[in-house]
This record gives structure tokens, sequence and C-alpha cells, in this order.
């Protein structure tokens, strides 16, 4: 690789939210990375800080340029300059279209197991969420079956479950004159899924169908496993593009969440205005002095491009590595987990339940492994944790010891085994 991704960076005592942890923990939680960003951004923000001075900033052609083109050549999805509005966030910007877009005490959908902050849009705001949980679907699929040292042995079923839309109590939540609008998660946080185009169409028409607007947040997209692709809300039909606000962000793909710089899409011109309204009255449509030029340089330089192609393949092999370390090194003995890797994100999301109550609270005070409770991502979401695999390979695999070495502790002192 051209990238040392490898490269085990100090973050401690740098103001990290992530790393603010005690000494002998290990974060493995909020969606922030632990690798060194694309040298392109590195080097424009060098740029920019090397001029000295930082007065006001506005947004530029370039800027409009790089998520248009971006989008094109990654996605086949192509958007007019109009429809693009600077926001310095997709949170601020999902709970200023929540403002902007509903009124207090209506009622807006989200599919959990959903992305927790979704719920502080809501509920900050004077909302009412409405959980509309997705459904777990259990497939069956024939694979090559190998030995340790290598040697095939033949094939075998193994049995594959993922997250799938259930459109049937879909539609029974959209169906309440209350609800207002929908929060879509697309790749969806925290399972991974990528939908696909007869998903994201079927969603669409719903809304359309019952006067509900889409917030589609996308934050995710670029990070998937090589060989799949997510596909833009707003580019499945003319249906969804009427009824969408897209958010679009550099933020988690190249983890500079702290340059406070994202994009809102609006195709149709009347609800476009009305958010372009909502955001500059919550004063969150004006740039700092590096958002511009870092946004820049992720979707415009070729070796954000490469950065980004390298950073997919190697988050992919930090998957393959939990799962298959986690399906031979779990003890037999203790209630089994089950993980879902997703195709998209660089989460994984661990089924716990037998380890319930409070597993995540004492995997962190037993081990130091820092998880994401799963019962912060709804109703659905109890009993399972949320595991970040965006870091160097030693961290992974260190982290699964971790969960190993707790749920043992957990089995043996709580549960008895």
């Amino acid at each position: 690789m051209k990238f040392d991704f490898d490269k085990i960076i100090n973050r401690r005592n740098t103001n990290s939210i992530k790393w603010d942890v005690a000494e002998n923990e290990l974060p493995m939680w909020v969606a922030d990375m632990d690798f060194e960003t694309s040298p392109a951004i590195i080097d424009a923000v060098a740029s920019r800080v090397a001029l000295g001075h930082f007065g006001y900033s506005d947004v530029t052609d370039d800027w409009y340029d790089a998520y248009i083109s971006w989008w094109k050549r990654r996605h086949n999805f192509e958007m007019e300059k109009d429809w693009l509005i600077f926001s310095s966030g997709v949170v601020p910007a999902i709970s200023s279209v929540v403002r902007k877009l509903s009124t207090p005490a209506e009622k807006v959908v989200v599919q959990t197991p959903c992305y927790n902050i979704f719920f502080n849009s809501i509920v900050n705001n004077g909302r009412m969420p409405v959980e509309s949980p997705l459904k777990i679907v259990e497939t069956e699929r024939v694979v090559e079956d190998f030995e340790e040292t290598g040697a095939k042995t033949g094939r075998k079923s193994v049995k594959e479950r993922h997250y799938a839309c259930d459109f049937q109590r879909l539609e029974q939540d959209l169906s309440d004159p209350q609800v207002r609008l929908m929060i879509l998660c697309n790749p969806q946080n925290p399972t991974g899924e990528i939908w696909d185009k007869e998903t994201l169409t079927r969603i669409a028409e719903l809304c359309d169908k019952y006067d509900v607007t889409v917030i589609s947040d996308e934050a995710h997209c670029d990070i998937v496993v090589p060989g799949k692709e997510y596909i833009p809300f707003a580019s499945v039909s003319e249906t969804a593009r009427k009824v969408s606000v897209s958010l679009l962000s550099p933020s988690k793909t190249f983890n500079v969440a702290g340059m406070h710089s994202a994009a809102v899409v609006v195709p149709d011109p009347k609800m476009r205005h009305k958010v372009w309204r909502g955001l500059n009255t919550d004063e969150v449509a004006e740039p700092n002095a590096f958002a511009i030029v870092s946004a820049v340089a992720a979707y415009k330089e070729e070796v954000s491009e490469e950065w980004c192609d390298e950073m997919n393949a190697y988050v992919a092999e930090n998957k393959k590595f939990a799962v298959e370390f986690l399906k031979k090194k779990f003890p037999a003995e203790l209630p089994p987990i089950y993980v879902f890797p997703g195709d998209s994100t660089y989460l994984i999301w661990i089924d716990m339940h037998d380890y319930l109550p409070g597993f995540a609270k004492y995997l962190r005070k037993h081990t130091g492994l820092f998880l994401s409770n799963g019962a912060a991502y709804g109703l659905v979401g109890h009993g399972f944790v949320r595991m970040n695999l965006a870091c160097p390979r030693s961290i992974v695999e260190e982290g699964c010891k971790r969960l190993i070495t707790g749920a043992r502790m957990f089995a043996e002192e709580k549960l008895g085994k």
C-alpha cells in the first residue's frame, strides 16, 4: 500500500473526544478514524495556515465543483450546482431541517437501530421520534471450506443474517398524519447495510404517498467494501429527488469531522428555499477557515482518491480479520455472539443478547474496551454493541481479545456459566 494504515498515532492528550479516556482504556466507540488523513488535505490545511490570517471565509466555485465531480465520477450521480448548500456539519443541518420542515409535536420516522444522534435532533427540537424497526433476514450461502493450513476441504452451507427494510411496518408508520419527516441512514449506521435501488425507490414512493420528506444522511457513503457501491437516494427516481434533502460530507471518509464541512443537497427548488432559509436562520451555513479547502482537497485531488480506495481495502480486511478472529477464538462454552460486518461503514454491529444486562458498561470497567452500547440506537438495539474498526490492525486484534476476555468474565460472574 502507498499509505501506512498500520501506523500507531498517539492521540491521547490531543483534545480528542474519542481518546479522552483512562490510560488503560481502548476506545473503539465513536465513528472517528485513527488513521492519518489524505496528504492532500494535510497540505491544503498547512498552506491555509501559512497565510497567517483567519478571517471570514466564503464558499468557492471549487467547492461546488468538488462535490459535483466526485459524485458523478464515483457514484454516477449528476448534481446541479444550485442544489448544493454549504453547512457546518451533517448533524447541525439535520436539526435545522427538522425545525424548518416540521412543527413541534409532529413526528419523525427513523428506522432502528439507527444513528443515536438522530434522536437528539428530533427530541431536542420538540418533535416525536417514531421507531420503525428494520427486520433481520436469514439467508443460506454455499462457500468453499478450508483448513487453517489453507487446504481446501470441500464446500459447506453457511447461514448469514442481514438487515432489510420492513415495508409493511414502514408504511404503517408513515401513514400517521402526524408524521412529517423520515430520517434515512444511507448507508445504514450501525448495521453497515447498503440499500439497493429497489429499496430506496420504494421508500421514496411511500414517502411521496403520505407527504413525508426524507432527510437522507449519506455521511458514510464512500466507506464501502471494494466491489460494492452505495446508491445516492436522490438518484433513484424523480420522486426521490422531489421528496429529499440529502446530507453529504468528507467528514467520515477522510476523518475531517473537526473541519465542520458538509453539503446539503435539495433538488426541489421550493423545498431548497425553505432549507436555505433554515440553515441561514440557524447560522450553520457559513464556513470556517478550513472547511472549504479541506473538502476541495478531499474530492478533487487524485491522491485523496487513492487514499480513499486504500482505506476501504484496509478497513475491509480489518472487518474480515475481526469476524474470523472472533469466530475462531470465541470460546465454544460461552453463550454465542453474532457479528454483522456490513458492506459499508468502518463499524461492526455485534449481537450479544445473551450478555444482558449491562455488558457494554461491564466491558469498559473490567477490560478497558470502550464500545458503543446498542441501546442508544433504539429499542431494537438492546443486546448489541457497535465496534469501530477504523484503526491499525494491531488495535483491532487487541480489541477482539478484550471483547472475548470481557465476555468470559461476564458469563462467569453474571450468568454463572
